[in-house]
């Protein structure tokens, strides 16, 4: 059975990161978190509450997509958050590898704002949670993907996926 290689996408504070790793761990894949692929100024600028257009993001998923690419030269099984808030930027991950399934990690703005205030020793601050949900165009039908609700805690989350992983294999 061959899980396709996937992205954890979604607005910030709406479980990427903790979702992905589980996930990664769970299905023996490379963990790629797509924040550490950011420049230093993309960093400068969330962390200034400026949100990053589209021309700030342009060389971060250029990157994110090499990472894939290379990921699946090499056979890699890889799982990988990325925001891949808009079609166009995950058409240019689909670039890296064009089997990638994507898992959009969907919840209310209240919810995901609550989960923000409660972290810390991130760069994004709430402040740009607003930018993030007017950004969003969620994935369409022609594009694979799996919608979870995030109001569910992550083990349940997990093991949902797992089970459609295989149903879908």
């Amino acid at each position: 059975m061959k899980i396709p290689n996937i992205v954890v996408m979604g607005v910030a504070g709406c479980g990427k990161s903790s979702l992905g790793l589980a996930l990664a761990n769970a299905l023996h894949a490379s963990y790629i978190e797509g924040d550490s692929y950011h420049p230093a100024q993309n960093i400068a600028r969330m962390s200034a509450s400026i949100p990053l257009t589209d021309a700030d993001r342009a060389s971060w998923l250029d990157l994110l997509a090499q990472r894939l690419a290379s990921g699946v030269a090499q056979g890699e099984a890889m799982v990988m958050a990325c925001s891949a808030l808009k079609r166009r930027y995950r058409d240019t991950l689909r670039r890296g590898d064009p089997e990638l399934l994507f898992v959009h990690l969907a919840g209310s703005k209240a919810l995901i704002a609550e989960r923000m205030a409660a972290r810390s020793a991130h760069f994004m601050p709430g402040t740009l949670l607003d930018s993030q949900f007017r950004d969003l165009e969620e994935p369409a039908g022609d594009e694979s993907f799996i919608r979870c609700d995030v109001s569910q805690p992550v083990d349940s989350l997990l093991q949902q996926l797992l089970q459609q992983l295989v149903q879908d294999q």
